[in-house]
């Protein structure tokens, strides 16, 4: 079974090329989209992915604060998430990395 992947970002283009990428490969299914970090808990909670692909920089509740607030959480303190952000600085990879991505 491929592995599930949930992909959060605000940004329709960056959603759907992610899709478009995961789909060539047989290892990887995405199992849904969230658009802001309160959407990913909930869509987290839902779906049980196996990777978390989160966005740092959205509307309502950016991705440090879903990250933490995942990792907090019973069944997510294993699951994978990797930080996505086109605003790549050191201090965005040492705050997603303290956060648990």
């Amino acid at each position: 079974m491929p592995a599930q992947i949930l992909i959060v970002d605000d940004n329709e283009n960056v959603r759907r090329g992610l899709r478009r990428l995961l789909a060539e490969s047989p290892d990887w299914e995405v199992c849904g989209e969230a658009v802001n970090g309160l959407d990913a808990i909930d869509k987290s909670r839902q779906l049980k992915p196996d990777l978390i692909l989160m966005d740092l920089k959205m509307p309502v509740m950016n991705g440090f604060e879903a990250i933490r607030e995942l990792r907090s959480r019973d069944g997510f303190a294993d699951v994978p998430m990797a930080a996505i952000t086109a605003s790549a600085t050191t201090e965005f990879e040492t705050e997603a990395l303290e956060a648990g991505a």
